[in-house]
């Protein structure tokens, strides 16, 4: 599983020559001189490297969690030195311990973090408050990095390129690390502060620490940094790196079997010391997960997260406001084929090529971030042949198109900015195109302890004559203590509309919402954290003016002393709901029954061997014999530190739930139905070492649904029973998917992978089949078997340009 580390948990620690500093909002903030090095150490987890000798020691740690504030334990103590030259900053840190054989080291594939102890490095260029990159080593030596920002939390979809080593000794265990200035971004200028904390997680006590103290009373973890200071006269070398793949796949489907080789090349070019070009040219993404699809019956298309490489990294600035779906380019066609009725469909792509991409960003030393996105998606066509003559013809699906996204972003006193964003799609000939524009901002005070934000955005539609949208958000909040709240208000037009380069799916509403929250900032006697949480919802459609819905809700959480955690909640309606997306058409809307959801939830301690979570979660309605169920168990078992098993199994049980059925032109008519949902996963993964790792991927998704009576629906948004309705909408879904990759990072950014795939998946006009019979039905279905082999190699410029010399 990957770490999900939350900005008010985490933190790090340590410093050289260190003072103090306490700034205007009255945070103190230790500073560490920065030393430079004639000689650069060597990487490999030994701390008796003569260079590191005169270096200073940063220590006297702070307790993050659980008793926030407290002293280091003289048992735990960390020690860590710093030092840069110029190609980049070097750290080395001293993790006492004195039962070293009870530090946790599960060996897990790069980014994935579980059974371990870890440390972290927390560097910002930038100095402002708002950004840093965290880069992770675990007792076992397995890295992991992420970018974190105080909008968008934890990014770890980002992956450098930089050195590092762990070793356990006999007093505790080492790390040594080394991070490349190609890395980090920083603003030119021959003296220069950096923000820059350390931390370090004991996980068998669950226990925290950093070197600058985080307040957990108020404001943004990266509030909390300390500074590097005095980093001067650096000459970095040229920022330019090359990432060349090769894959070939071999594919059967159907009895057919085709095999393809390809080739293509990332480039990274630093323009300066804060600004970054990137380039991916003739890109594949063959290798890239499998979606989670289901059953989809709400008004909405089902939104899936980014799987290729190119559109995760480095999007911190691009994923600003919201407005950005990567899934968009590259996507599907934006047109169906129209086939008449002497046609035969021979060939329709699923998706369309992306022929290449580059993004530039950075940001400049008055705290302007800069984005800039370009893709190009080539030309999609379906194969259509007439029955009667034999002759096919070709048909646009979608034309040659160009997606571009410009993001800039204004930081300033610390913890606030003002962005502006603006995505446009270009497709040539008579296909639409369209823009959208936002400001946003997130305005917090000198205390930090309240917050204020908000954003205006707008939509246009150029197809035929051109369509305007707006949506907007204000909000307000106490950002601090134990007592917190939030409060904002959202209205969206009919006309919203950004799906070319954007999700978005409700429109032509207004909602109010408001929250309460109450925390313990320290443990009690019984528990390390309580966490309640009170929420209300008011929502209307703003034209013509509808009441849609007033919701009630209240969850909560307890951590326990054994790190045990539970929790639960209640949710209701009390006067019902009017669904103006369900009908499918607007000025409509269908009546919803008041319902009371109430749900609980147990997760043991993640420290042992078997890890087990379960939840409970019951919608009743006031109508009779409507409900819906929702139990979910999780099961985790490491049977040892490199091989474990993950289990989950995801029912939903819906009993006479309403739902659209169609329309004639004049009636709209909905159903009554009961539907059954069954997801199964299954992963796992043996880790040889901290490179090279085997994992398997499975999931099962089977979904039916069966009507049981119709309705037309009534301009109230009642029903009237409706006996003629002859369309079977009865249906059964299954989708089955399994992944078995090997992956062996031979290199610093440098990879191989074997993966094979097996995937099928099936619709049917039956519902009710026995688990048997669906199973035969979904495999007597073409099945695809897919093996592919990719290779991606890391080049920096300046390590070939040592070889020329050399040679």
């Amino acid at each position: 599983m990957r770490v999900r580390i939350s900005i008010l948990l985490f933190t790090i620690t340590s410093v050289l020559s260190f003072a103090q500093e306490k700034v205007k909002d009255s945070i103190t903030r230790k500073k560490i001189t920065a030393i430079k090095l004639d000689k650069a150490p060597k990487i490999d987890g030994n701390l008796d490297d003569e260079t590191w000798k005169n270096i200073p020691i940063c220590k006297n740690f702070v307790e993050l969690r659980p008793n926030n504030g407290k002293t280091e334990d003289v048992d735990f103590k960390s020690e860590v030195k710093i030092a840069y030259d110029d190609t980049g900053i070097y750290v080395s840190a001293m993790l006492y311990d004195k039962e070293p054989s009870k530090i946790s080291k599960q060996l897990t594939e790069r980014d994935n973090i579980e059974n371990d102890d870890f440390f972290v490095l927390f560097i910002n260029g930038y100095n402002d408050n708002q950004q840093s990159l965290e880069l992770f080593v675990t007792a076992a030596g397995v890295q992991a990095d992420s970018k974190i920002t105080k909008e968008n939390g934890e990014d770890f979809s980002w992956n450098g390129i930089w050195y590092s080593a762990a070793k356990i000794v006999e007093n505790g265990w080492t790390v040594e690390m080394k991070i490349p200035f190609s890395e980090l971004r920083f603003p030119k200028s021959a003296v220069q502060n950096w923000g820059i904390n350390f931390f370090r997680q004991v996980n068998r006590t669950k226990t925290a620490y950093t070197w600058n103290h985080v307040n957990n009373q108020k404001g943004s973890f990266l509030l909390y940094d300390g500074i590097l200071e005095n980093v001067k006269n650096i000459d970095p070398p040229t920022r330019l790196s090359f990432t060349p793949y090769f894959s070939t796949y071999v594919n059967n489907y159907d009895g057919k079997t085709t095999t393809n080789f390809n080739g293509g090349m990332d480039v990274k070019y630093g323009i300066n010391d804060a600004f970054t070009f990137d380039m991916t040219l003739i890109p594949d993404f063959g290798q890239a997960n499998f979606d989670n699809s289901v059953l989809n019956l709400t008004p909405f298309e089902q939104e899936f997260t980014e799987q290729r490489s190119f559109f995760t990294e480095g999007t911190e600035l691009f994923n600003k406001g919201n407005m950005f779906y990567s899934r968009r380019v590259g996507g599907e066609p934006s047109l169906s084929p129209n086939v008449s009725q002497d046609e035969t469909l021979v060939e329709s792509p699923a998706k369309v090529k992306l022929f290449n991409a580059f993004k530039i960003s950075g940001r400049t030393n008055k705290g302007l971030g800069i984005g800039f996105f370009n893709g190009i998606t080539e030309k999609a066509e379906a194969t259509i042949r007439n029955n009667i003559t034999g002759e096919t013809r070709k048909e646009v699906l979608e034309p040659w198109a160009n997606y571009n996204v410009l993001v800039l972003d204004q930081r300033f006193n610390g913890n606030s900015s003002v962005t502006l964003v603006n995505t446009n799609t270009m497709r040539s000939g008579n296909f639409r195109d369209a823009n959208a524009t936002g400001i946003l901002w997130s305005i917090n005070n000198k205390k930090n302890t309240y917050q204020y934000y908000g954003n205006v955005k707008g939509s246009w539609i150029m197809d035929n004559g051109t369509k305007f949208g707006n949506r907007s958000q204000l909000g307000f909040g106490k950002t601090s203590g134990k007592n917190r709240f939030d409060i904002n208000a959202n209205f969206v037009t009919k006309n919203w509309d950004i799906n070319d380069l954007g999700f978005s799916t409700t429109t032509n509403i207004a909602s109010y919402n408001a929250w309460y929250g109450y925390r313990i900032l320290q443990p009690t006697k019984r528990f390390n954290n309580i966490y309640l949480n009170n929420n209300f919802t008011y929502s209307h459609r703003l034209e013509p003016f509808l009441f849609s819905t007033l919701r009630f809700n209240h969850n909560n959480q307890f951590t326990d002393k054994n790190f045990r955690s539970f929790g639960g909640g209640i949710e209701f309606t009390p006067i019902g709901e009017k669904d103006i997306y369900e009908p499918r058409k607007q000025g409509r809307h269908l009546n919803v029954p008041e319902y009371f959801d109430s749900w609980i939830w147990y997760e043991s301690d993640s420290r042992k061997k078997l890890q087990y979570n379960v939840n409970i979660d019951y919608y009743a309605y006031n109508e009779k014999g409507r409900n819906k169920v929702i139990p979910s168990v999780f099961l985790r078992y490491r049977f040892n530190d490199k091989f474990n098993v993950i289990w989950q199994f995801n029912p939903v049980f819906s009993n006479n739930e309403i739902g659209f059925a169609g329309n004639d032109g004049t009636n709209i008519f909905m159903g009554r139905r009961q539907r059954n949902t069954y997801e199964n996963s299954l992963t796992s993964q043996f880790s040889f070492n901290d490179k090279m790792t085997l994992s398997l991927a499975f999931r099962h998704y089977f979904s039916d649904v069966t009507y049981k009576q119709f309705y037309t629906l009534n301009q109230d948004g009642n029903l009237t029973d409706y006996n003629n309705f002859t369309n079977n909408l009865n249906g059964t879904y299954n989708s089955w998917n399994v992944d078995i990759r090997y992956s062996w990072w031979f290199a610093p950014g440098s990879q191989l992978t074997l993966l094979y795939r097996n995937a099928v998946s099936n619709y049917q006009d039956i519902s009710r089949q026995s688990f048997g019979d669906n199973f035969s039905t979904l495999f007597n279905e073409p099945m695809t078997n897919n093996i592919s082999l990719r290779l991606t190699y890391f080049l920096d410029y300046n390590r070939a340009k040592n070889w020329f010399k050399k040679s």
